[in-house]
Protein backbone atom coordinates (compact mmCIF):
# COMPACT_ATOMS: atom_id res chain seq x y z
CA UNK A 1 0.00 0.00 0.00
CA UNK A 2 1.52 3.34 -1.12
CA UNK A 3 2.29 5.87 1.84
CA UNK A 4 0.30 9.44 1.73
CA UNK A 5 2.42 12.17 2.46
CA UNK A 6 0.68 15.95 3.20
CA UNK A 7 2.31 18.96 2.62
CA UNK A 8 1.79 22.26 3.91
CA UNK A 9 3.50 25.14 2.69
CA UNK A 10 3.12 28.93 2.19
CA UNK A 11 6.00 29.65 -0.28
CA UNK A 12 6.72 28.52 -3.95
CA UNK A 13 10.53 27.92 -3.80
CA UNK A 14 10.00 24.88 -1.26
CA UNK A 15 6.63 23.33 -2.98
CA UNK A 16 8.74 23.31 -5.73
CA UNK A 17 11.64 21.64 -4.47
CA UNK A 18 9.54 19.01 -2.35
CA UNK A 19 7.62 18.37 -5.75
CA UNK A 20 10.94 17.41 -6.74
CA UNK A 21 11.63 15.33 -3.82
CA UNK A 22 8.27 13.77 -3.50
CA UNK A 23 7.95 12.64 -7.41
CA UNK A 24 10.90 10.15 -6.64
CA UNK A 25 8.89 8.16 -4.14
CA UNK A 26 5.99 5.81 -3.74
CA UNK A 27 3.96 7.74 -2.33
CA UNK A 28 0.75 9.70 -2.71
CA UNK A 29 0.91 13.57 -2.20
CA UNK A 30 -1.59 16.15 -0.82
CA UNK A 31 -0.51 19.36 -0.87
CA UNK A 32 -2.07 23.12 0.38
CA UNK A 33 -0.79 26.11 1.86
CA UNK A 34 -2.07 27.11 5.89
CA UNK A 35 -5.53 28.92 4.92
CA UNK A 36 -5.96 25.52 3.44
CA UNK A 37 -5.07 23.47 6.79
CA UNK A 38 -8.43 22.44 7.83
CA UNK A 39 -9.59 20.99 4.91
CA UNK A 40 -6.02 18.88 4.58
CA UNK A 41 -6.00 18.06 8.20
CA UNK A 42 -9.57 17.56 8.61
CA UNK A 43 -11.75 14.44 9.17
CA UNK A 44 -10.63 11.36 6.43
CA UNK A 45 -7.77 12.93 5.55
CA UNK A 46 -5.36 10.75 7.30
CA UNK A 47 -1.47 10.75 6.33
CA UNK A 48 1.39 8.71 7.26
CA UNK A 49 3.48 11.84 7.15
CA UNK A 50 2.60 15.21 7.40
CA UNK A 51 5.73 17.76 5.96
CA UNK A 52 5.17 21.31 7.37
CA UNK A 53 6.81 24.84 6.30
CA UNK A 54 6.81 26.26 9.68
CA UNK A 55 8.01 29.99 8.49
CA UNK A 56 6.67 33.25 8.99
CA UNK A 57 2.93 33.49 9.65
CA UNK A 58 2.95 29.92 9.30
CA UNK A 59 4.77 29.74 12.65
CA UNK A 60 1.28 30.26 14.50
CA UNK A 61 -0.13 27.21 12.89
CA UNK A 62 2.74 24.77 13.83
CA UNK A 63 0.71 23.69 17.58
CA UNK A 64 -2.78 22.80 15.58
CA UNK A 65 -0.34 21.13 13.36
CA UNK A 66 1.25 19.18 16.03
CA UNK A 67 -1.55 18.18 18.23
CA UNK A 68 -3.32 16.76 14.98
CA UNK A 69 -0.56 14.89 13.96
CA UNK A 70 -0.10 13.52 17.50
CA UNK A 71 -3.57 12.08 17.77
CA UNK A 72 -3.26 10.40 14.58
CA UNK A 73 -0.03 8.83 14.60
CA UNK A 74 1.24 10.11 11.99
CA UNK A 75 5.03 11.18 11.30
CA UNK A 76 6.07 14.73 11.12
CA UNK A 77 8.59 16.55 9.07
CA UNK A 78 8.96 20.59 10.20
CA UNK A 79 10.71 23.02 7.55
CA UNK A 80 12.44 25.58 9.43
CA UNK A 81 15.12 28.40 8.47
CA UNK A 82 17.56 30.42 10.88
CA UNK A 83 15.04 32.35 13.16
CA UNK A 84 12.84 29.47 13.90
CA UNK A 85 15.47 26.58 14.61
CA UNK A 86 16.53 28.01 17.93
CA UNK A 87 12.96 27.72 19.56
CA UNK A 88 11.93 24.77 17.90
CA UNK A 89 10.44 21.92 20.16
CA UNK A 90 9.73 18.74 18.46
CA UNK A 91 6.88 16.49 19.36
CA UNK A 92 7.62 13.51 21.46
CA UNK A 93 5.48 11.16 21.17
CA UNK A 94 4.94 10.57 16.91
CA UNK A 95 8.05 10.10 14.86
CA UNK A 96 9.40 14.15 13.93
CA UNK A 97 12.43 15.62 12.53
CA UNK A 98 12.87 18.79 11.13
CA UNK A 99 15.46 20.25 8.08
CA UNK A 100 16.36 23.63 7.44
CA UNK A 101 14.70 25.76 4.76
CA UNK A 102 18.42 25.43 2.23
CA UNK A 103 18.82 21.83 2.67
CA UNK A 104 19.13 19.85 -0.02
CA UNK A 105 16.69 17.66 -2.00
CA UNK A 106 19.19 14.58 -1.13
CA UNK A 107 18.85 15.42 2.88
CA UNK A 108 15.26 16.19 2.51
CA UNK A 109 14.65 13.17 0.89
CA UNK A 110 16.06 10.87 3.45
CA UNK A 111 14.45 12.42 6.04
CA UNK A 112 11.37 11.58 4.23
CA UNK A 113 12.22 7.85 3.89
CA UNK A 114 13.19 7.38 7.71
CA UNK A 115 10.09 9.10 8.68
CA UNK A 116 8.02 6.93 6.37
CA UNK A 117 9.04 3.61 7.67
CA UNK A 118 12.82 3.04 8.59
CA UNK A 119 12.37 4.65 12.01
CA UNK A 120 11.17 0.86 13.44
CA UNK A 121 14.63 -0.16 12.18
CA UNK A 122 16.91 2.35 14.01
CA UNK A 123 20.08 0.86 14.71
CA UNK A 124 21.07 0.98 18.54
CA UNK A 125 24.41 3.08 18.35
CA UNK A 126 21.76 5.51 17.79
CA UNK A 127 20.28 5.57 21.05
CA UNK A 128 22.52 6.90 23.41
CA UNK A 129 21.84 5.18 27.48
CA UNK A 130 22.87 6.95 30.57
CA UNK A 131 21.55 5.49 33.55
CA UNK A 132 17.04 5.87 32.85
CA UNK A 133 18.37 8.41 30.25
CA UNK A 134 17.84 7.17 26.66
CA UNK A 135 19.03 10.17 23.56
CA UNK A 136 17.80 8.83 20.22
CA UNK A 137 20.14 10.89 17.84
CA UNK A 138 17.74 9.50 14.76
CA UNK A 139 14.63 11.33 16.07
CA UNK A 140 16.30 14.15 18.02
CA UNK A 141 14.24 13.08 21.20
CA UNK A 142 15.15 12.47 25.07
CA UNK A 143 13.21 10.71 27.69
CA UNK A 144 13.77 9.88 31.26
CA UNK A 145 12.56 7.20 32.80
CA UNK A 146 10.71 6.12 29.60
CA UNK A 147 8.80 9.83 29.60
CA UNK A 148 9.80 12.23 27.02
CA UNK A 149 11.68 15.63 27.65
CA UNK A 150 10.76 18.74 26.34
CA UNK A 151 13.64 20.23 24.82
CA UNK A 152 13.93 23.16 22.68
CA UNK A 153 16.20 22.27 19.69
CA UNK A 154 19.72 23.64 20.93
CA UNK A 155 19.13 22.31 24.65
CA UNK A 156 19.17 18.56 22.63
CA UNK A 157 22.26 19.33 20.27
CA UNK A 158 24.22 20.47 23.47
CA UNK A 159 23.34 17.81 25.84
CA UNK A 160 23.67 15.10 22.69
CA UNK A 161 27.28 16.49 21.74
CA UNK A 162 28.64 16.12 25.38
CA UNK A 163 26.97 13.24 25.68
CA UNK A 164 28.69 11.80 22.75
CA UNK A 165 32.15 13.33 24.12
CA UNK A 166 32.51 11.79 27.28
CA UNK A 167 35.08 12.85 29.78
CA UNK A 168 36.39 16.08 27.39
CA UNK A 169 36.21 19.65 28.50
CA UNK A 170 34.74 21.80 26.38
CA UNK A 171 35.05 26.18 26.65
CA UNK A 172 32.16 27.55 25.87
CA UNK A 173 33.80 29.02 22.46
CA UNK A 174 34.18 25.54 21.67
CA UNK A 175 30.97 24.23 22.05
CA UNK A 176 29.11 27.65 20.27
CA UNK A 177 31.13 26.98 17.28
CA UNK A 178 30.31 23.06 17.60
CA UNK A 179 26.59 23.54 18.39
CA UNK A 180 25.67 26.79 17.48
CA UNK A 181 27.33 27.22 14.33
CA UNK A 182 30.33 29.29 13.73
CA UNK A 183 28.49 32.08 12.62
CA UNK A 184 26.93 32.72 15.62
CA UNK A 185 27.69 36.34 17.16
CA UNK A 186 26.19 36.27 20.64
CA UNK A 187 27.85 35.87 23.82
CA UNK A 188 29.33 32.67 25.35
CA UNK A 189 27.29 33.07 28.14
CA UNK A 190 24.08 31.85 26.31
CA UNK A 191 26.09 28.13 26.99
CA UNK A 192 25.71 28.63 30.48
CA UNK A 193 21.72 29.64 30.35
CA UNK A 194 21.31 26.52 27.91
CA UNK A 195 23.35 24.42 30.57
CA UNK A 196 21.37 25.80 33.56
CA UNK A 197 18.12 24.43 31.63
CA UNK A 198 19.27 21.30 30.84
CA UNK A 199 20.13 20.39 34.19
CA UNK A 200 16.84 21.70 35.64
CA UNK A 201 15.02 19.37 33.23
CA UNK A 202 17.02 16.44 33.33
CA UNK A 203 16.51 16.33 37.36
CA UNK A 204 19.22 16.33 40.04
CA UNK A 205 20.28 12.87 39.74
CA UNK A 206 21.31 13.05 35.92
CA UNK A 207 22.10 16.79 35.71
CA UNK A 208 25.68 15.54 38.54
CA UNK A 209 27.35 14.27 34.60
CA UNK A 210 27.03 17.71 33.57
CA UNK A 211 29.85 19.34 35.04
CA UNK A 212 31.25 22.94 35.04
CA UNK A 213 35.16 22.96 34.68
CA UNK A 214 35.78 26.52 36.27
CA UNK A 215 37.51 29.07 34.25
CA UNK A 216 36.97 26.37 31.21
CA UNK A 217 33.21 25.52 30.05
CA UNK A 218 31.81 22.18 30.56
CA UNK A 219 31.93 18.27 30.35
CA UNK A 220 29.73 15.37 30.46
CA UNK A 221 31.24 12.89 32.97
CA UNK A 222 30.47 9.88 32.37
CA UNK A 223 32.02 8.52 35.75
CA UNK A 224 29.80 11.17 37.72
CA UNK A 225 27.58 8.16 39.48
Amino acid sequence: MRRRVLFIANSLDNAYKFQQVLSELDVEVSAGSTAQLKRLLGPGTDSDLVVFEARGSAWDYLGEVESLVESRGSSLLVIVDESGVGRLQLPANVPSDFVMQDAGGAECQARIRHLLGEQEAIDQVEVITVEDMAINLATYQVTVGGEPVDFTYLEYALLAYLVQHPNHTFSRDSLLQSVWGFDYYGGSRTVDVHVRRIRAKLGPKLAQYLETVRGVGYLWNSQAS
